[in-house]
């Protein structure tokens, strides 16, 4: 099980690291039509490619959100942004004793196609920032690589 959300987590930050902007023209027809259909009335505001995978950024009920897509349109994840005050209190606790000097600046859900539910807590210190991953319980799973760019 740790090792199952470990990868997810590095693969998180992979993709992350690796995201290219798209023209809505440049996604696969597939890619659309699974996003139309999964989510009836949405438009896309961004489109990015992301290793095999396809990441469209809209809002869902007023919530910024990002649905990740397999090339065949197949959905793979949500990720939405919730307040830090919606994170597991295990996972603020974590991050207040563990990243001293750090602010914890944006906060997401993340429920994968089987309902699975993952937790990212953004940390930045100045120009830093990095992210963590929690499981549902909001106990500690990875944390990315620290770097000054923001996206």
């Amino acid at each position: 099980m740790k090792t199952t959300i470990a990868t997810i987590a590095l693969c998180f930050g992979f993709i992350y690291a690796n995201a290219q902007h798209l023209k809505e023209a440049e996604v696969p027809a597939n890619v659309k039509d699974g996003f139309a259909k999964k989510y009836p009335g949405s438009k896309v505001k961004v489109w990015e490619k992301e290793g095999a995978d396809f990441e469209a950024e809209f809002d869902l009920n007023k919530v910024e959100s990002s649905a990740v897509f397999g090339a065949n349109g197949t959905f793979k994840e949500l990720e939405q942004e919730i307040k830090s005050t919606e994170l597991p209190k295990t996972a603020v606790d974590y991050c207040t004793k563990t990243f001293v000097g750090y602010k914890l600046s944006e906060a997401a859900k993340i429920t994968d196609a089987t309902g699975k539910v993952m937790f990212e807590a953004e940390m930045t210190k100045g120009k830093e920032h990095f992210d963590v991953i929690f499981d549902d319980k909001g106990n500690f799973v990875k944390k990315s690589e620290p770097t000054t760019a923001k996206d």
